[in-house]
């Protein structure tokens, strides 16, 4: 799909600027979200009902999956069913969004931010014991770029120490690790994102995954204001619709049937979305191998990763700085981003628990040379011919 531009009278044309991300939305999702508006049930409904059980079923069943209106917001809940609170300690990276983070704060936590592995960019996981105190309650595992962490030593981590698990799972759906799907693990929680740049979308969304029939339903209530029945519940039961009790005082994290209307078509297409990913990453590998960049690690044999990003780094050898290789790709009408700015970069983290630098050399090295390239499942093969072309330009 060659998009093409007119920059003025003349004649000369230019190739349509190439964002970072886009959705793919389709008929489907436009026919289901008029369906939705048509229902007369446009907040949580039997849509958010009907997207929570396949979520589920797509998971492999034996799971609870409660919908919310952003991953930041499964987050919280997760937290806050856990038990986390004033002076409790949460272990994770510093190489994520500040959603990760905040919501221990939202609770009156700390998060105490440790480095990554050079390779995977994940969670360095001998770092992380370095890291548990008296203190420490909970080790919340982010899946950095659609690439498990390693789980399997997370958890055995989390088992000696008596600490609950939540994964950040909001690049990782469908990622698997030693087989199995992130959502499917042994963790307490994961939390997913449908974020608009995410490997499906329901414009803002997330779904909040717990196996724990206690955890599920402390959430469900908190979900929407601590009440003991939700607004659907309250106009389909044969009990007085009016009637309903507040035993908590919860939040305001409800999806809409609207959203959950297009999630139920975007994860019927999630199989040929991760296949399209697939494929575009595996062509990135060939074509940018000869250029000084450090690759993305590949999910281990056996396994799969989701490819939600594209990161690549400056090797030792490259000529030009990473700003220079943004400024160089827009320049030739191509987006890309940073993922991420470190949180120990970032004023409040960096004030209030005095981190410095030299406390996360990996990722502090790994954000001075990282650019996140375009990668998403409407980009045409020629537009990504585009892209190895500008770098191997900026590059060369």
């Amino acid at each position: 799909m060659q998009r093409i531009w007119s920059d003025g009278p003349t004649h000369h044309m230019k190739p349509a600027f190439l964002p970072f991300a886009l959705p793919e939305i389709g008929d489907e999702e436009v026919a289901a979200v008029s369906e939705a508006l048509r229902s007369g049930w446009v907040t949580t409904g039997p849509k958010t009902k009907e997207f929570e059980q396949q979520f589920s079923a797509f998971l492999g069943g034996g799971v609870d999956s409660i919908a919310v209106n952003s991953a930041t917001a499964g987050l919280h809940l997760a937290l806050e069913a856990l038990g986390i609170g004033p002076g409790d300690e949460v272990i994770t990276t510093t190489l994520t969004f500040t959603a990760t983070t905040e919501v221990a704060r939202y609770l009156g936590a700390d998060p105490v931010l440790v480095d990554i592995d050079p390779v995977t960019l994940n969670i360095d996981v001998t770092k992380l014991r370095a890291a548990i105190t008296p203190r420490t309650k909970a080790i919340m595992a982010v899946h950095y770029a659609g690439l498990s962490c390693p789980m399997d030593q997370i958890l055995a981590l989390a088992q000696e120490y008596g600490l609950k698990v939540v994964e950040d799972a909001a690049h990782a759906l469908p990622a698997t690790c030693g087989g199995i799907l992130v959502g499917q693990l042994q963790s307490d929680v994961t939390v997913f994102s449908f974020y608009a740049n995410k490997t499906i979308t329901t414009g803002e969304g997330g779904m909040v995954v717990t196996r724990d029939a206690a955890l599920a339903h402390r959430m469900k209530v908190m979900r929407l204001h601590g009440m003991n029945r939700d607004a659907f519940d309250r106009f389909t039961s044969k009990t007085p619709a009016w009637y309903y009790e507040v035993i908590a005082p919860g939040f305001k994290y409800n999806l809409t049937d609207i959203a959950s209307a297009m999630g139920i078509q975007q994860l019927a297409k999630l199989p040929r979305f991760l296949a399209r990913r697939q494929y575009l990453a595996a062509r990135y590998f060939d074509k940018l191998a000869a250029l000084p960049l450090v690759l993305p690690a590949d999910a281990p044999q056996g396994d799969v990763h989701a490819w939600h990003l594209y990161v690549v780094r400056l090797a030792a050898g490259a000529k030009v700085s990473r700003d220079e290789v943004i400024q160089g790709l827009s320049d030739r009408g191509i987006g890309s981003s940073v993922h991420y700015v470190p949180l120990h970069r970032h004023p409040y983290w960096r004030d209030r628990y005095q981190l410095t630098p030299d406390m996360f050399p990996q990722a502090d090295a790994a954000y001075q040379s990282m650019v996140s390239i375009p990668l998403f499942t409407a980009m045409s093969d020629a537009d990504q011919d585009r892209v190895v072309d500008a770098l191997q330009d900026i590059l060369g």
